[in-house]
């Protein structure tokens, strides 16, 4: 087991290649002022680390997983906590959160295993701006 220790922040692992994704992180930011959440791309060593430390498959990166202290969602129950932890008008978007998961992850799955095609990758992970930096593990 790794030596992964809980963030004192809620952690959003990403897909660091992936331009949709690399958009959500931006998004995210943009309108988190007050810095809740760290981020951390999954290909990268700190993402790499979360994934083994709760079990979770290392080399697929369709899921975008959020880790709140010693737990962790994936999916669509991931970015549903993701809004819910924002606040303001976003946490409206956790209501969605009383459709019954196989199917809220049968659209999510739709966009993710379609993402590359539909929105483009890039070669490397996201490289943060200066401002943003020490919200980024890696």
């Amino acid at each position: 087991m790794s030596e992964f220790k809980p963030y004192n922040k809620p952690i959003l692992l990403y897909d660091g290649v992936c331009n949709l994704c690399n958009w959500i992180v931006k998004f995210t930011i943009q309108r988190d002022k007050t810095g809740k959440f760290m981020y951390a791309a999954l290909q990268k060593e700190k993402g790499q680390e979360i994934l083994k430390h709760f079990g979770l498959i290392t080399q697929d990166f369709d899921s975008f997983v959020m880790v709140v202290g010693d737990k962790y969602y994936t999916k669509s129950s991931a970015a549903l906590q993701a809004m819910k932890i924002m606040g303001g008008m976003w946490s409206l978007l956790y209501a969605f959160i009383i459709i019954p998961k196989p199917m809220r992850d049968f659209f999510y799955n739709l966009i993710a295993k379609n993402r590359y095609r539909m929105f483009g990758k890039q070669e490397s992970c996201l490289l943060p701006r200066p401002e943003w930096k020490e919200r980024f593990l890696d």
